[in-house]
C-alpha cells in the first residue's frame, strides 16, 4: 500500500485535501484490497466528508465505476448535489420529482426514491450519514439486492446498534480532538444549569419517550431559567436552541422575544420558503436565538453559530454529538463554543469533543455504546454545581466532599462551567520532580531503569537527559493515578503496541541504558 508520507504528497499534490482526508481515502482502499468491502468512514462533524467523498468518487470515476452516494433526507441529497456541482463532479440525481439521470457515471439519490423505483448495477455505493442504516429496512434491502458492490458508509456518530452486521471495516479519519489541535473545529466550554426532573419518564428504544418528556421539560421555571442563563453566559452570540417538541420549542422562542431579544422557531412542519426565511434572517443576524425541534441535527451549516443551548435531554450519543456538532464549527472572531446544558446531557454522556469508543455495535452485547461512555463521567457537586472533572471526589471549586454512599445530588438552578482536564505542559521543576517520582515508582516494582525514562516521555514528549541524575523521591498518590491511568488505556487501546514499535522502543532503551 501507499505510505502515510506519499498519502500525503499525493493530496498536497492537486487535489488541495488536508492530509487526514488523503490517508482515509488511502485506508479504505487498501481494506477493499484486503477483502473489507462494506466500511464505515468515520468523520467528525467538520472533518469535511462532503470533500473525502468526492475524491473516492473522482478515483472511481477515473476507473470508469459508477457510483451512488445515497442520503436519507431530500434536503441532504440537495446539499450534496450542489456541493458536489462545486467541486466539478458531474452527477445525475434521483429523487422523486427532481430526477434527471442523463445517464451519468455518479449519481446523488434519496433512499426513499431507489426503494420505490430500484436503481441500475452500481460499482459502488457511497452513504451519507450511515449510521441511520442500522434502523432503516430501505437500506437493508438496497444492500440485500447487491451483495457484491463494496460501501463507503460516511458518518460522525458510528454507534448505531447493529452497524456492525452491515458493515465489516471501521476507518478513523480523524479524532475529534485532532480536529480541534490542527484548528479545524473549536473547543466548547459546558455550563449545567437547573434541569427538569427525568425520573418518572420512559425510556423507549434507548431514548426518552417524547411525549413524558414534553410534559417534565415545558415548564414555566425552566423555561425562564434558560433565558436567564443565556443573557448570563451566551454574550448575545448567535445561538441555536434544541427544544423538546414544537410547542415547547415556541415557548423558548417567544420567552427571548418578550426579553427584546430577536428569535425564530422551525420544525418539520414549517413551510419550505417560510424555514428558508428563517434561517437567512439568522445567517444575517437578524435573529439572534433560532429554536428547533431537531430539524437542525444534521448536515445543517451555520459556523456562525457559536451558542448551543441543550434543552432536550437525550441519552442518544448519535443524537448529542450531532446537536453539539453545529456550534463547533470555525468563525470569524469565534475562540470557543459555549453549550449551555439544561437537560443533564453533558453529565449522562461526558463532553461532546472527548474522544469516543469507536467499535461498531454487532447487536449481539446488550451494553450499548452509551454505557461504555457512561464508566467515566463528569459528576456534579452537590453544593456549589461544579462539574468535576472523571474520577475526582472532593470538589475543586469548594471543597465539599460527599458522603460515599448513593445520594442524590441536588444542584440549585446556577450554571456553573464544566472544567475537563487538560494535558498540561510541566515545568522543569516539576519535570525533574516527577522523574525522580518515576524512579521510586519503578525501584517498588521492579521495574528496569529504562521504564521510568519511557513513562516521562509518554507524558512530556521528551526524554529525561536532563534529569538523569536526579535522586528519587517520595512518589504522589497524583503520580501514581497517572501512571494507572496509562496502563488501562493501553490494556483497552485497539492496537496494542505493534512488534516493530516494541522493538523501536526497546532498542532504544538498549541505548540510553548504554550511554
Amino acid at each position: 500500500g501507499m505510505t502515510r508520507e506519499a498519502a500525503e504528497k499525493a493530496a498536497r499534490a492537486d487535489r488541495g485535501l488536508r492530509t487526514y482526508q488523503a490517508i482515509a481515502v488511502v485506508a479504505i482502499k487498501q481494506n477493499m484490497a484486503r477483502g473489507i468491502k462494506r466500511n464505515i468512514l468515520y468523520m467528525p462533524t467538520g472533518a469535511g466528508k462532503t470533500e473525502t467523498a468526492a475524491e473516492i468518487i473522482k478515483m472511481a470515476s477515473a476507473k470508469n465505476k459508477r457510483v451512488a452516494f445515497i442520503c436519507h433526507r431530500i434536503e441532504l441529497v440537495k446539499q450534496a448535489s450542489e456541493r458536489f456541482f462545486n467541486l466539478g463532479i458531474p452527477h445525475g440525481v434521483i429523487q422523486g420529482e427532481n430526477s434527471h439521470t442523463e445517464w451519468s457515471s455518479t449519481i446523488v439519490a434519496s433512499i426513499q426514491t431507489v426503494a420505490s423505483r430500484g436503481i441500475e448495477d452500481m460499482d459502488l455505493f457511497i452513504v451519507d450519514e450511515a449510521h441511520a442504516c442500522a434502523g432503516s429496512d430501505s437500506y437493508k434491502e438496497l444492500f440485500a439486492k447487491f451483495p457484491n458492490v463494496p460501501i463507503v458508509g460516511l458518518t460522525a456518530t458510528p454507534f448505531s446498534k447493529g452497524l456492525g452486521l452491515i458493515f465489516d471495516g471501521l476507518v478513523i479519519g480523524a479524532t475529534i480532538r485532532d480536529l480541534i489541535d490542527q484548528g479545524y473545529l473549536v473547543d466548547c466550554d459546558i455550563y449545567a444549569p437547573g434541569e427538569p426532573d427525568l425520573s418518572q419518564v420512559k425510556i423507549v428504544a434507548g431514548d426518552y419517550q417524547q411525549d413524558q418528556l414534553g410534559e417534565a421539560v415545558n415548564k414555566p421555571e425552566l423555561i425562564g431559567d434558560i433565558v436567564t442563563h443565556w443573557l448570563k453566559f451566551g454574550q448575545n452570540q448567535q445561538t441555536i436552541c434544541f427544544a423538546t417538541n414544537i410547542l415547547h420549542s415556541k415557548s423558548i422562542c417567544d420567552e427571548f422575544e418578550k426579553h427584546n431579544i430577536p428569535a425564530g422557531h422551525i420544525d418539520a412542519y414549517t413551510p419550505a420558503d417560510e424555514r428558508k426565511r428563517i434561517i437567512d434572517a439568522f445567517k444575517a443576524h437578524r435573529i439572534r436565538v433560532l429554536c428547533n425541534v431537531s430539524v437542525l441535527a444534521e448536515g445543517f451549516d451555520v459556523p456562525a453559530a457559536s451558542v448551543m443551548i441543550l434543552a432536550r435531554p437525550t441519552r442518544s450519543l448519535v443524537r448529542y454529538i450531532q446537536m453539539a456538532g453545529r456550534v463547533l464549527r470555525p468563525y470569524e472572531g469565534k475562540e470557543r463554543a459555549v453549550m449551555l446544558d439544561h437537560s443533564g446531557t453533558a453529565k449522562r454522556l461526558g463532553f461532546p469533543t472527548d474522544d469516543l469508543p469507536l467499535v461498531l455495535d454487532d447487536g449481539k452485547s446488550a451494553k450499548s455504546t452509551v454505557q461504555e461512555v457512561k464508566e467515566k463521567l463528569p459528576k456534579v457537586c452537590g453544593k456549589c454545581s461544579f462539574v468535576k472533572p472523571v474520577g475526582v471526589h472532593q470538589c475543586p471549586k469548594c471543597g465539599f466532599l460527599p458522603e460515599r454512599k448513593n445520594e442524590i445530588e441536588t444542584a440549585d438552578g446556577e450554571l456553573v462551567k464544566l472544567e475537563r482536564k487538560v494535558k498540561k505542559e510541566l515545568s522543569t521543576e516539576e519535570k525533574w520532580q516527577f522523574f525522580a517520582e518515576l524512579k521510586t515508582y519503578a525501584k517498588e516494582r521492579g521495574y528496569r531503569e529504562g521504564w521510568a525514562a519511557n513513562k516521562f516521555r509518554e507524558r512530556t514528549g521528551v526524554w529525561p537527559n536532563h534529569y538523569r541524575d536526579v535522586e528519587p523521591r517520595y512518589c504522589t498518590e497524583t503520580t501514581r493515578d497517572w501512571i494507572k491511568s496509562r496502563q488501562i488505556a493501553f490494556a483497552k487501546s485497539p492496537h496494542k503496541m505493534p512488534y516493530l514499535d516494541r522493538l523501536k522502543a526497546y532498542n532504544q532503551r538498549r541505548l540510553e541504558e548504554k550511554k
